[in-house]
């Protein structure tokens, strides 16, 4: 199964966070399942680095990398379908990195992973 990592998820995944559940350990270390990261959610990583909202223990040009070749993660470019469908969500959500992802999920059908319960309202398949 192809699933889209939210921005959350990646960082807890690799800095070894126990927020998350036993159910997405096991999703995201089934080598039979495609992870796939938005490139939007690297964006939102660096952003946070920058200001000192989450500490890295590389750079964030480093970093980001060498986890996604580390766990063969697939990035998602963001496209300007993507971008264009964010106009038609509800807001439900405030958060343009997350309104981003959501978008991306309903374009490329793909579920998300993610802990973030305003994901469900969007109407699209959320992984927890």
């Amino acid at each position: 199964m192809r699933v889209l990592l939210d921005t959350q998820v990646f960082l807890w995944w690799n800095l070894d966070d126990k927020r998350l559940s036993a159910r997405v350990y096991d999703l995201l270390e089934d080598p039979a399942n495609s992870l796939v990261l938005s490139v939007a959610s690297a964006w939102e990583i660096a952003i946070k680095n920058r200001l000192r909202k989450i500490d890295l223990p590389d750079p964030v040009q480093v970093y980001v990398p060498a986890r996604l070749a580390h766990y063969h993660i697939e990035t998602l470019p963001v496209s300007l379908d993507h971008a264009l469908a964010t106009a038609s969500l509800p807001l439900h959500h405030g958060d343009p990195f997350d309104r981003l992802l959501i978008a991306q999920s309903r374009v490329e059908n793909i579920p998300v992973v993610t802990a973030d319960p305003h994901f469900k309202r969007y109407g699209v398949e959320v992984l927890w």
